[in-house]
């Protein structure tokens, strides 16, 4: 199968809800799953059926929903495992099968099992769906030579898409390039989805390099929630996508809801130098950035912080300049000299070597009756 355009697979229900301590309610999962979709975003991957009967009904009731993405259930290579699959209604499996000699040696198995596995496997998921994906796990790992032998066998056998892992998440953006631009030359027209993880730092940089290398799509979690370091990160990558592959083929204004909505419901907290949602990451206060944005708001910034429904401002700390603690007081109504102006700076400057706190709209008030007023009494 060859990808129209390039896609995401979000993985947030499934694999980012195996990050520790992690479980979503049914409704939490609804509302998730209806904000990716007002995003349009244009596959989920709804969770493993194989965890019994209640994974089963959630999963039906996302299948259920109104909605304009594909549904997607994760299965292991068994039997027991798709049949689980076939009980929700979902428009498509992804079969995962071990394919490095560390996981095939770890679960007891070889290459032979590997290949007679997927005979008999893809050949009942096609009975059942839509579509029917084969995941190589642990392909980072794998000797290339089975790599190969894999993907020419699940062309061979029917599969509309070959989902390539880096399951510990130890590839760079140089391996990937490499990696895809091997395999869209081996097998030329192929649907080949990237799986990354972040064990490295690097899931999200590797899923951007993969689109622009050879890959029709990439899984991702919002957030980058996932186990152990986490996926790559759904909210960076549709933004460096949006400036650099395509744009406008996702509504990056939903971005920001969310993003909160997800920290919120896994109880995951989010670092406030998080990019593009992190509570910091449109927040200034150096004196020399504060200046220039006055004039120009991309000065200092990749983009208009709207773009992904967040708030920017200026906070007043240590680093401040003139321009921002003048701009603060003559937005409410005062004006300032120089020599007024200069007690202030001293003022919180002193302040916050002492606090390392920035000062919020009411200490700055507090810093004028005490440096302004009594010198303004005769």
């Amino acid at each position: 199968m060859t990808a129209t355009r390039k896609y995401i697979v979000d993985t947030t229900l499934r694999d980012g809800e195996q990050a520790p301590g992690v479980v979503f309610f049914n409704y939490e999962k609804l509302e998730i799953a209806n904000a990716l979709d007002q995003m349009g975003i244009e596959e989920l991957e709804i969770g493993t059926p194989a965890m019994g009967k209640e994974e089963i009904r959630d999963m039906a009731a996302i299948v259920a929903s109104k909605h304009n993405f594909k549904t997607i259930a994760w299965c292991r290579a068994t039997m027991d495992d798709l049949k689980a699959a076939i009980e929700t209604g979902g428009d498509a499996v992804n079969i995962s099968f071990p394919v490095s000699h560390v996981l095939l040696a770890a679960m007891d198995r070889d290459t032979a099992w590997v290949i007679n596995r997927m005979e008999t496997l893809i050949a009942y998921a096609k009975q059942h769906f839509s579509s029917v994906y084969v995941g190589a796990q642990d392909a980072s790992r794998a000797e290339r030579s089975f790599l190969n032998t894999f993907c020419t066998k699940s062309l061979e056998l029917g599969a509309d898409r070959i989902r390539i892992a880096d399951t510990v998440g130890v590839m760079n953006p140089i391996s990937v390039k490499t990696l895809f631009e091997e395999l869209s030359s081996d097998f030329p027209g192929t649907d080949f989805e990237f799986h990354p993880h972040n064990d490295m730092g690097m899931a999200t940089d590797n899923a951007l390099t993969a689109l622009m290398s050879g890959a029709s799509g990439v899984s991702c979690t919002v957030n980058g929630l996932g186990e152990r370091a986490g996926n790559a990160s759904l909210e960076e990558l549709i933004v460096a996508m949006d400036r650099s592959i395509l744009s406008g083929q996702y509504d990056l204004t939903k971005i920001n809801v969310l993003s909160k909505m997800v920290e919120r419901y896994s109880g995951t907290k989010l670092p406030a130098s998080k990019p593009i949602v992190g509570a910091n990451a449109f927040v200034h206060e150096s004196g020399i950035h504060t200046r220039c944005m006055l004039k120009d708001k991309l000065a200092y910034q990749p983009f208009d912080e709207a773009l992904v429904g967040h708030s920017g401002r200026f906070v007043i700390g240590k680093h401040s300049g003139k321009a921002s603690v003048d701009r603060f007081f003559k937005e409410k109504g005062i004006s300032l000299n120089a020599v007024q102006l200069m007690r202030i700076m001293n003022h919180i400057k002193s302040r916050t070597r002492k606090t390392k706190v920035a000062l919020d709209p009411g200490h700055l008030l507090e810093a004028y009756q005490k440096t302004i007023i009594p010198h303004a009494i005769p």
